[in-house]
């Protein structure tokens, strides 16, 4: 009996801002794009947090927590459906939704006090200025960067026809 998946996935990074509106109305499409191609497509949250939304910076070090203690996805797509509320009650949200997921919400605290996940948020925002990032969200597949910033129209196709040519 043969395996027909890759040995390896086809990484699509995206490069989020988990405060960023235009990131929250890419979640249906990223979890479509999941569900097509389930183990065959690895997506990668990265950090962008944009200066525009103050409290996205404590939002990607909480999802950075979130990772360690084992629900980083759950974590971001429960942060990203509530976007407006987090710019409305910043970091006690991010400990609120830890809780509701099960999470050590006082881990979560000292996290974001203690600064522990600082290195990989500003790795990743470095990481993705160096590669032309300028807004949210941007996906990075293959060698093709696109910008779900300006609009997510056809970006989910564009998306599928990289992934099934890589795939091929």
């Amino acid at each position: 009996m043969t395996d027909s998946s890759p040995a390896r996935p086809v990484v699509l990074d995206l490069w989020c801002d988990l405060q960023c509106p235009d990131c929250h109305a890419a979640l249906d499409d990223v979890r479509a794009l999941c569900e097509r191609y389930r183990d065959r497509l690895d997506v990668r949250v990265r950090h962008f947090p944009l200066e525009k939304n103050k409290h996205a910076y404590a939002a990607a070090q909480a999802a950075e927590e979130a990772v360690d203690q084992g629900k980083g996805w759950p974590y971001v797509e429960a942060v990203l459906a509530r976007t407006e509320e987090l710019a409305a009650k910043g970091e006690p949200l991010l400990l609120e939704i830890a809780a509701e997921l099960g999470l050590d919400a006082e881990e979560f605290d000292t996290a974001l006090i203690d600064g522990r996940h600082l290195l990989i948020v500003d790795a990743d925002q470095a990481e993705g200025k160096a590669i032309g990032v300028t807004g949210t969200p941007t996906y990075v597949i293959g060698d093709e960067r696109l910008d779900g910033g300006k609009s997510q129209e056809g970006l989910r196709e564009r998306i599928e026809e990289i992934v099934d040519r890589l795939l091929a």
